[in-house]
This record gives structure tokens, sequence and C-alpha cells, in this order.
């Protein structure tokens, strides 16, 4: 196809076979990244999450938002864009507003915004903490609002899961047998389906840790003391 030099030519250059990948590379359209000045789209797909706690009466609804990058080519990829969190409940009103925006803020910023779901489970409640449905320990509002980013972050791949490997799968499979055949009766088990007097396990936050041959091990994650 021809094409037609509207401007004075100034200078010119011979393309050599070699140069072809260097020039295709430098012709090919640049891939997007998250940037903070990055124009928010009309229509974002999100997903809202409801979470109940014992610290209130009311739920919490929290949503988050996320831009596609680069859609329809290889390097399309899914990031969170920003977060609402709504409830009846109006005693934490103002510091919630000022941590959604916050939170947002750095979601736009873009780079690994991973760190946030570490930073948010590290913070306690002076007053104590709770355990979710499960068996799940939360010290704090805070820490379930970092939760609920991590799995969100999990749905749209920016996460990995961590869980135990099929061989650690196999391994809990057998000491939770042995649990319920030898040491204690079935119906011993707690409603989360772990011994009543499992202990708090450290790495997972999940009360399923329990002594088996003389050595704690956690029902739920694996982790074990003599491992």
């Amino acid at each position: 196809m021809a094409i037609k030099i509207d401007k004075k030519i100034v200078a010119y250059s011979v393309v050599k076979p070699d140069d072809a990948p260097l020039v295709a590379e430098a012709t090919a359209p640049a891939v997007q990244q998250m940037h903070e000045s990055l124009e928010r789209p009309d229509v974002l797909p999100g997903a809202t999450y409801k979470v109940k706690t014992p610290l209130s009466d009311h739920a919490l609804y929290i949503t988050i938002n996320d831009v596609v990058l680069n859609p329809g080519t290889e390097h399309e990829m899914r990031r969170p864009f920003e977060i609402f969190i709504n409830s009846k409940a109006m005693d934490h009103f103002q510091w919630i507003v000022a941590l959604t925006r916050i939170i947002s803020a750095v979601f736009r910023k873009g780079g690994d915004v991973t760190f946030l779901v570490e930073e948010m489970r590290s913070v306690f409640d002076p007053k104590g903490g709770y355990f979710k449905k499960g068996g799940k320990y939360m010290p704090s509002l805070v820490a379930e609002i970092g939760d609920v980013i991590e799995s969100h972050m999990r749905s749209i791949g920016l996460l990995k899961e961590d869980g135990p490997d099929e061989h650690q799968r196999k391994h809990i499979e057998a000491q939770r047998n042995k649990y319920e055949l030898g040491v204690k009766a079935v119906e011993d088990a707690g409603a989360d389906g772990f011994p009543l007097e499992a202990t708090l396990c450290s790495k997972c936050q999940t009360k399923a840790v329990i002594a088996m041959d003389g050595c704690l091990t956690c029902l739920s994650c694996g982790d074990s003391k003599c491992s």
C-alpha cells in the first residue's frame, strides 16, 4: 500500500534484516500498566462482599471494583481500582470512609498492592478480636476488611493460592482420620469439624491445632512443630 508523505524528508536510514525485530518491538503498542493518571471508565466490573461480625448488629457491605487493562490481548489483566464500604451502623463511619479513600488511592497508584493485605491483617483491636465461622481468628475489623481484599485479589488472579499441596493434604487427611478413629470420638468435634480442645494455629489463624504423636499439628493447614 502506498503511503503519501506530506512533510519534507530531512534524514533517512536503511533498515537491515537483523534490525527488523527491534523495529517491530519499537513500533508495537505499549502494554498499559496501572497508574494514578489512568482515567476511570464509566463502567467497572466488581464484587460486593457481606461481612457480619460480632462487633455490630449490622453487616458491612464491601464493594471492590476492578479495571481491565489491555482487554482482548495476551497482556489483559484485571486490577483493583476502588473500594467502598457501606453499613447501617454509623459507629465506624468516619475512619472507614478515610480508609476506603486511602486504599483506593493505593490501588490507583499501581505497582504491587498486595502488601495491603498483610498490613491490614496485622492490625489488632486493643479490646480483643473474634472468631469467624469456621474457626478463623480475626484480630480486628480492619483485619477482616484485609481478609476480604485478599479473597478478592485471589479471585482476580492477583494473588495465588498458598494452601497445602497434594502431599500436605494427604498428611492432613491422614491425621484427621487417625484422630477420629483412635484419639477422640467423632461426636467430640466442634461445629467447624475440628476438635473442641483444638488451639489456635499461628500460621492460618484457625482453631485446629491438636497434639498428634507428641507433636502439635494443625488439621487445617498441616503446619507442624516437628516438621
